[in-house]
C-alpha cells in the first residue's frame, strides 16, 4: 500500500494522504483527486516558469495521471448519462490542453485545465457541504 522512499518527508507525506484516503467518502476521494490534479498543475506553472523541464513533464504526467486514472475511471458512462458524458468529455479536454501545454511550453494551456478543473472542482466540494449538513 504504501510507496519505498529514500526521502523520508516525501514517504511521511505520502502515508498521511494514503491514511486520509482510507478514512474518506467516496465523494471526499473525488474532491482529493482534484486537489491533487490542481496541485500538480500549479507545480507545473512553476517549474515552466523556472525552465525545468523535466520537472514540468512530470507534473504534468502526474496530473493526467490523476485525470486518467483517477476522475475519469469513477465515472460511470452507463449510470451517470449525459453528465457522466459530458464530465468524462470534459476531462478528455484537459488532458489534451496538458498535453498542448507541455508540447508548446506554453502556460496558458495550464491556466485553461486549471480554471476548468478548479469549476468541477469546487462544485463537488459544494455538493459534499449540502449533503454533509443535510446528514449530520
Amino acid at each position: 500500500m504504501f510507496t519505498q522512499s529514500n526521502n523520508p518527508a516525501a514517504a511521511y507525506r505520502t502515508a498521511g494522504i494514503e491514511a486520509e484516503a482510507l478514512g474518506t467518502s467516496p465523494h471526499g476521494l473525488i474532491v482529493m483527486l482534484f486537489n491533487g490534479a490542481l496541485l500538480s498543475i500549479n507545480l507545473a506553472k512553476a517549474h515552466m516558469v523556472e525552465g525545468k523541464t523535466s520537472a514540468k513533464a512530470e507534473s504534468i504526467n502526474k496530473a493526467i495521471d490523476i485525470i486518467g486514472s483517477g476522475l475519469r475511471a469513477a465515472l460511470n458512462i452507463k449510470e451517470g448519462g449525459e453528465l457522466a458524458q459530458n464530465l468524462d468529455d470534459l476531462y478528455e479536454y484537459v488532458v489534451m490542453l496538458l498535453l498542448k501545454a507541455n508540447l508548446n511550453n506554453d502556460p496558458a494551456f495550464l491556466d485553461e485545465a486549471y480554471r476548468l478543473l478548479a469549476d468541477v472542482g469546487s462544485a463537488w466540494s459544494e455538493l459534499g457541504q449540502k449533503q454533509a449538513a443535510s446528514h449530520p
